[in-house]
Protein backbone atom coordinates (compact mmCIF):
# COMPACT_ATOMS: atom_id res chain seq x y z
CA UNK A 1 0.00 0.00 0.00
CA UNK A 2 1.58 3.61 -0.91
CA UNK A 3 1.26 6.24 1.94
CA UNK A 4 -1.18 8.13 3.12
CA UNK A 5 -0.42 11.89 1.25
CA UNK A 6 -1.13 15.18 3.19
CA UNK A 7 -4.56 16.50 3.59
CA UNK A 8 -4.77 20.14 1.86
CA UNK A 9 -7.82 22.34 0.75
CA UNK A 10 -8.72 22.17 -2.65
CA UNK A 11 -11.20 24.45 -2.88
CA UNK A 12 -9.87 28.23 -2.30
CA UNK A 13 -11.01 29.66 -5.66
CA UNK A 14 -10.04 29.20 -8.91
CA UNK A 15 -6.49 29.67 -8.54
CA UNK A 16 -3.84 26.96 -10.02
CA UNK A 17 -2.24 24.19 -7.92
CA UNK A 18 1.40 25.07 -7.00
CA UNK A 19 3.73 22.73 -9.51
CA UNK A 20 3.92 19.20 -8.92
CA UNK A 21 7.09 17.23 -9.70
CA UNK A 22 6.30 14.89 -12.58
CA UNK A 23 2.37 16.16 -13.18
CA UNK A 24 1.32 17.87 -16.64
CA UNK A 25 -2.10 19.60 -17.15
CA UNK A 26 -4.06 18.29 -20.02
CA UNK A 27 -6.65 20.91 -19.25
CA UNK A 28 -5.74 24.44 -20.64
CA UNK A 29 -8.83 26.51 -18.67
CA UNK A 30 -10.32 27.84 -21.67
CA UNK A 31 -11.06 25.18 -23.91
CA UNK A 32 -11.82 21.28 -24.52
CA UNK A 33 -8.99 21.08 -26.96
CA UNK A 34 -7.56 17.70 -26.40
CA UNK A 35 -10.79 16.31 -24.77
CA UNK A 36 -14.36 15.19 -27.06
CA UNK A 37 -17.72 14.37 -25.57
CA UNK A 38 -21.31 15.38 -26.49
CA UNK A 39 -21.18 19.23 -26.31
CA UNK A 40 -25.13 19.22 -25.18
CA UNK A 41 -23.48 18.06 -21.95
CA UNK A 42 -19.91 19.87 -21.88
CA UNK A 43 -18.66 22.97 -21.73
CA UNK A 44 -15.97 25.34 -20.12
CA UNK A 45 -17.15 28.12 -18.22
CA UNK A 46 -15.35 29.84 -15.25
CA UNK A 47 -11.93 27.35 -15.82
CA UNK A 48 -13.76 24.50 -15.34
CA UNK A 49 -14.96 21.94 -17.44
CA UNK A 50 -18.98 21.66 -16.84
CA UNK A 51 -20.82 18.47 -16.95
CA UNK A 52 -24.87 19.60 -16.82
CA UNK A 53 -27.95 17.29 -17.51
CA UNK A 54 -31.01 19.50 -17.83
CA UNK A 55 -34.47 19.02 -18.34
CA UNK A 56 -34.08 19.37 -21.87
CA UNK A 57 -31.17 16.85 -22.03
CA UNK A 58 -32.07 14.36 -19.68
CA UNK A 59 -29.62 11.11 -20.75
CA UNK A 60 -30.97 7.59 -21.67
CA UNK A 61 -27.62 6.24 -20.55
CA UNK A 62 -24.05 7.35 -19.18
CA UNK A 63 -21.57 9.65 -21.21
CA UNK A 64 -18.49 10.93 -21.24
CA UNK A 65 -15.87 13.61 -22.01
CA UNK A 66 -13.13 11.73 -23.13
CA UNK A 67 -9.60 12.87 -22.79
CA UNK A 68 -7.56 12.25 -26.25
CA UNK A 69 -4.50 12.93 -25.48
CA UNK A 70 -3.23 8.85 -25.15
CA UNK A 71 -4.30 6.19 -22.94
CA UNK A 72 -2.79 6.21 -19.69
CA UNK A 73 -1.40 3.03 -17.79
CA UNK A 74 0.61 3.89 -14.70
CA UNK A 75 0.17 6.88 -13.74
CA UNK A 76 -1.06 9.19 -11.68
CA UNK A 77 -4.31 11.58 -11.59
CA UNK A 78 -5.19 15.20 -9.90
CA UNK A 79 -8.45 17.01 -10.31
CA UNK A 80 -10.77 19.24 -8.17
CA UNK A 81 -14.38 18.24 -8.33
CA UNK A 82 -17.95 19.83 -7.15
CA UNK A 83 -20.98 18.10 -7.84
CA UNK A 84 -24.68 19.33 -7.14
CA UNK A 85 -26.99 17.60 -4.62
CA UNK A 86 -28.14 15.16 -6.65
CA UNK A 87 -25.19 14.64 -9.43
CA UNK A 88 -23.62 11.63 -10.35
CA UNK A 89 -20.45 11.45 -11.83
CA UNK A 90 -16.85 9.48 -12.03
CA UNK A 91 -13.80 9.44 -13.41
CA UNK A 92 -13.15 6.56 -15.64
CA UNK A 93 -9.67 5.28 -16.77
CA UNK A 94 -7.70 2.15 -18.59
CA UNK A 95 -11.47 1.89 -20.60
CA UNK A 96 -12.07 1.02 -24.20
CA UNK A 97 -14.46 2.94 -26.05
CA UNK A 98 -18.40 0.69 -26.95
CA UNK A 99 -17.70 2.01 -30.31
CA UNK A 100 -20.11 2.23 -33.35
CA UNK A 101 -22.40 1.50 -30.64
CA UNK A 102 -22.54 3.88 -28.13
CA UNK A 103 -20.61 6.49 -28.77
CA UNK A 104 -19.04 8.15 -25.46
CA UNK A 105 -19.47 5.51 -23.68
CA UNK A 106 -16.78 3.98 -21.35
CA UNK A 107 -16.16 0.29 -20.29
CA UNK A 108 -13.62 0.10 -17.41
CA UNK A 109 -12.27 1.06 -13.58
CA UNK A 110 -13.99 4.50 -11.80
CA UNK A 111 -13.21 6.58 -9.21
CA UNK A 112 -16.92 7.24 -8.61
CA UNK A 113 -18.17 10.79 -7.02
CA UNK A 114 -21.94 11.25 -6.17
CA UNK A 115 -23.36 14.46 -4.90
CA UNK A 116 -24.90 12.28 -1.84
CA UNK A 117 -21.23 11.24 -0.84
CA UNK A 118 -22.44 7.60 -0.99
CA UNK A 119 -20.52 5.92 -3.62
CA UNK A 120 -17.93 8.63 -3.59
CA UNK A 121 -14.09 7.33 -3.34
CA UNK A 122 -15.15 3.92 -4.01
CA UNK A 123 -13.84 1.84 -7.08
CA UNK A 124 -16.95 0.79 -9.46
CA UNK A 125 -16.00 -1.05 -13.00
CA UNK A 126 -18.30 0.95 -15.43
CA UNK A 127 -20.29 -1.43 -17.65
CA UNK A 128 -18.40 -4.34 -16.26
CA UNK A 129 -17.28 -6.39 -12.75
CA UNK A 130 -19.29 -3.66 -10.68
CA UNK A 131 -18.24 -2.40 -7.50
CA UNK A 132 -14.98 -3.82 -6.68
CA UNK A 133 -14.03 -1.94 -3.36
CA UNK A 134 -16.42 0.08 -1.55
CA UNK A 135 -14.98 3.23 0.27
CA UNK A 136 -13.44 1.67 3.20
CA UNK A 137 -12.22 -1.56 1.81
CA UNK A 138 -8.71 -3.25 0.87
CA UNK A 139 -9.82 -5.73 -1.67
CA UNK A 140 -8.51 -8.22 -3.58
CA UNK A 141 -9.89 -9.15 -7.19
CA UNK A 142 -9.86 -13.09 -7.20
CA UNK A 143 -7.77 -14.38 -10.74
CA UNK A 144 -9.69 -15.83 -13.30
CA UNK A 145 -9.23 -18.76 -15.94
CA UNK A 146 -12.34 -19.01 -17.37
CA UNK A 147 -11.93 -16.46 -20.78
CA UNK A 148 -16.08 -16.88 -21.36
CA UNK A 149 -16.50 -14.93 -18.62
CA UNK A 150 -15.73 -11.70 -20.29
CA UNK A 151 -19.02 -12.55 -21.77
CA UNK A 152 -21.00 -13.38 -18.87
CA UNK A 153 -20.14 -11.37 -16.20
CA UNK A 154 -23.48 -11.85 -14.25
CA UNK A 155 -22.66 -14.80 -13.34
CA UNK A 156 -20.15 -13.31 -10.87
CA UNK A 157 -21.85 -9.54 -10.87
CA UNK A 158 -25.29 -9.85 -7.94
CA UNK A 159 -26.95 -6.51 -6.51
CA UNK A 160 -24.07 -4.39 -7.98
CA UNK A 161 -21.36 -6.19 -6.21
CA UNK A 162 -18.38 -8.38 -7.87
CA UNK A 163 -18.51 -11.32 -5.84
CA UNK A 164 -15.05 -12.66 -6.71
CA UNK A 165 -13.03 -10.72 -4.55
CA UNK A 166 -11.58 -10.50 -0.94
CA UNK A 167 -12.00 -7.54 1.38
CA UNK A 168 -8.52 -7.82 2.71
CA UNK A 169 -8.47 -4.88 5.54
CA UNK A 170 -10.34 -1.31 5.95
CA UNK A 171 -9.67 1.82 5.74
CA UNK A 172 -12.21 3.39 7.96
CA UNK A 173 -15.62 2.56 8.32
CA UNK A 174 -17.59 4.70 5.03
CA UNK A 175 -19.53 7.05 7.60
CA UNK A 176 -16.13 8.12 9.25
CA UNK A 177 -13.99 8.53 5.63
CA UNK A 178 -17.28 10.61 4.56
CA UNK A 179 -17.06 13.45 6.85
CA UNK A 180 -13.68 13.85 4.94
CA UNK A 181 -15.71 14.72 1.98
CA UNK A 182 -17.27 18.54 1.46
CA UNK A 183 -20.71 18.82 0.36
CA UNK A 184 -21.32 20.86 -3.08
CA UNK A 185 -17.73 22.25 -2.68
CA UNK A 186 -14.56 21.68 -4.09
CA UNK A 187 -13.31 18.31 -3.22
CA UNK A 188 -9.40 16.86 -4.39
CA UNK A 189 -9.61 13.56 -5.96
CA UNK A 190 -6.81 11.50 -6.21
CA UNK A 191 -5.98 8.19 -8.68
CA UNK A 192 -3.05 6.16 -8.22
CA UNK A 193 -2.85 3.16 -10.62
CA UNK A 194 0.35 1.31 -10.81
CA UNK A 195 0.61 -2.24 -12.20
CA UNK A 196 -2.86 -4.24 -10.88
CA UNK A 197 -2.58 -1.52 -7.84
CA UNK A 198 -5.39 1.04 -7.55
CA UNK A 199 -6.05 3.35 -4.99
CA UNK A 200 -8.84 6.25 -4.89
CA UNK A 201 -8.13 9.34 -2.48
CA UNK A 202 -10.64 12.36 -1.98
CA UNK A 203 -8.67 15.14 -0.08
CA UNK A 204 -5.58 13.18 0.75
CA UNK A 205 -7.48 10.23 2.32
CA UNK A 206 -7.42 6.91 1.14
CA UNK A 207 -10.95 6.00 -0.32
CA UNK A 208 -10.47 2.50 -1.30
CA UNK A 209 -7.17 0.04 -2.40
CA UNK A 210 -7.96 -2.39 -5.31
CA UNK A 211 -5.62 -5.34 -6.20
CA UNK A 212 -6.86 -6.69 -9.30
CA UNK A 213 -5.88 -10.32 -10.33
CA UNK A 214 -8.01 -10.89 -12.54
CA UNK A 215 -6.14 -10.73 -15.91
CA UNK A 216 -9.02 -11.68 -17.75
CA UNK A 217 -11.19 -8.48 -16.61
CA UNK A 218 -8.52 -6.59 -15.78
CA UNK A 219 -7.37 -3.73 -18.12
CA UNK A 220 -3.82 -2.17 -17.83
CA UNK A 221 -3.85 0.79 -19.96
CA UNK A 222 -6.71 2.72 -21.86
CA UNK A 223 -9.16 6.19 -22.17
CA UNK A 224 -9.49 8.52 -18.96
CA UNK A 225 -12.76 10.25 -18.95
CA UNK A 226 -15.57 12.28 -17.14
CA UNK A 227 -18.56 10.82 -16.48
CA UNK A 228 -22.52 12.22 -16.38
CA UNK A 229 -25.01 9.81 -15.30
CA UNK A 230 -28.33 8.46 -15.89
CA UNK A 231 -30.74 10.89 -13.57
CA UNK A 232 -32.43 13.97 -12.66
CA UNK A 233 -31.28 17.04 -13.87
CA UNK A 234 -26.97 18.07 -12.01
CA UNK A 235 -23.97 19.73 -12.21
CA UNK A 236 -20.64 18.82 -12.32
CA UNK A 237 -17.39 20.87 -12.54
CA UNK A 238 -13.51 19.72 -12.86
CA UNK A 239 -10.85 22.24 -12.83
CA UNK A 240 -7.12 21.94 -12.05
CA UNK A 241 -7.05 18.42 -14.39
CA UNK A 242 -3.31 17.22 -14.40
CA UNK A 243 -1.55 13.95 -15.18
CA UNK A 244 2.04 12.27 -13.95
CA UNK A 245 3.29 9.04 -16.11
CA UNK A 246 4.53 6.55 -13.82
CA UNK A 247 7.64 3.76 -14.73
Amino acid sequence: MLPFFAFRNPSAGQQDKPKEKGFKKIFDGKSLKGWEGDPAYWRVEDGSIIGEITPATVLKRNHFLIWRGGQPADFEFKADVKITKAGNTGVNYRSEELLPDLPFALKGYQADIDGNNRYTGQNYEERARTTLAYRGEVSVINEQTDPELKNNLRTLAQRNNWTARQVKGSLGHTDSLKTSIKSEDWNELHIVAKGNHLLHYINGILMSDVTDLDKINGKASGWLGMQVHVGPPMKVEYKNIRLKTLK
